[in-house]
């Protein structure tokens, strides 16, 4: 029997799984869990309060939003915090030189909001920035500036991926994220994609957004080429006929799909599950949610109705434990083809 320090790690399309990943194969149990999570780590560090729904600032029409990427050395190398830890009687000096000559490096992006529909539109949620949608952004980011080919996102086949997002929003995460794939199809309802159009436009005219003399020497090729805004209406989708639906989605199948934050409203769950179960190409596509923890009974009807497609589809979910802090869940779903089987 070999060593988990020799194990493979579990990989489904573009995601690989952190060491910390659980098989999720009951909602009460797994939602149990985050709970209990959350309310020891509230109260371990005095943040009991209710932070409110997760907005990060509803009254301003434009956000500058930093991204910390890490430190770089004076190489320009991320830093190799390996090295700083390694043992021994020089491993003070070395941490001593880390500390003087690793840089931390950041990206700026300016996102505008439109905070008149948040409080105008009934059910708009998407037109103001979440905290939910910077922490991913910021973690994702992270990981691709140090060339970590064990992160979450395997860096070189997210470079030749198809990824949708759904729920998008501003579309804070194609702006950040698309440099980093072959074709990024960012979607949300239609009112919100001229949004969504704007933030790409203002950020792709300096690299990922950047202020030329601000810029950070983090720089995958910018282009907004690779990204198509387009609306996608999951309510349409689930009430549409069979033949019909494939002209109410892109052409392409996906690789990654992405659904941030997009859980907050139980009304809205069965058809998000839908469009999920539809887009989701067994073999090939990689689901990857993102829920920030409110609402408990909505964060498990949601588990629950995706476990229960399990049957039916054959899907496989999994919980990724310690990639966020803060009050996240992310889990991975993978729908077998009749090949594969369930694991």
């Amino acid at each position: 029997m070999s060593s988990s320090r020799d194990a493979q790690p579990i990989v489904r399309g573009v995601v690989q799984f952190p060491a910390n990943t659980t098989r999720v194969v009951d909602a009460d149990e797994e939602v149990f869990l985050l709970y209990t999570e959350l309310a020891a780590r509230k109260a371990a560090d005095g943040s009991g309060g209710f932070r409110g729904l997760g907005h990060i600032d509803s009254h301003e029409d434009v956000l500058n939003i930093t991204l910390n990427l890490g430190a770089v050395n004076a190489s320009g190398k991320p830093g190799d915090a390996a090295t700083q830890d390694q043992p021994g009687k020089d491993a003070h000096k070395k941490k001593a030189r880390s500390k003087r000559s690793d840089v931390e490096q950041t990206l700026e992006v300016e996102i505008l909001q439109d905070k008149t529909a948040l409080r105008s539109r009934k059910g708009d949620t998407g037109s103001v920035v979440w905290h939910t949608s910077v922490d991913f952004a910021q973690a994702v980011l992270r990981q691709l500036h140090a060339k970590n080919t064990t992160g979450l996102l395997n860096p070189e086949h997210l470079a030749t991926s198809h990824v949708i997002e759904l729920g998008a929003g501003t579309g804070l995460l194609a702006v950040v994220l698309a440099p980093f794939t072959r074709h990024y199809t960012v979607t949300d309802i239609d009112d919100l994609v001229p949004l969504i159009r704007k933030n790409i436009a203002r950020n792709h005219a300096n690299p990922l957004g950047a202020p030329p003399k601000r810029r950070s020497s983090f720089s995958p090729p910018p282009s907004s080429s690779n990204i198509t805004a387009a609306p996608l209406d999951w309510i349409e989708i689930r009430n549409a006929s069979a033949s019909l639906r494939g002209k109410l989605v892109p052409a392409e199948p996906a690789d990654l799909l992405l659904v941030v934050d997009c859980i907050y409203h139980p009304s809205l769950i069965p058809p998000l599950l839908s469009t999920i179960d539809y887009l989701a190409v067994p073999g090939r596509t990689a689901v990857l949610v993102v829920v920030e923890l409110r609402a408990e009974d909505v964060v498990r009807e949601f588990l629950q109705g995706w476990l229960d497609l399990s049957p039916a589809g054959g899907w496989e979910i999994w919980s990724i434990g310690g990639f966020l802090e803060g009050p996240y869940a992310i889990w991975i779903g993978w729908k077998h083809t009749k090949a594969e089987g369930m694991s």
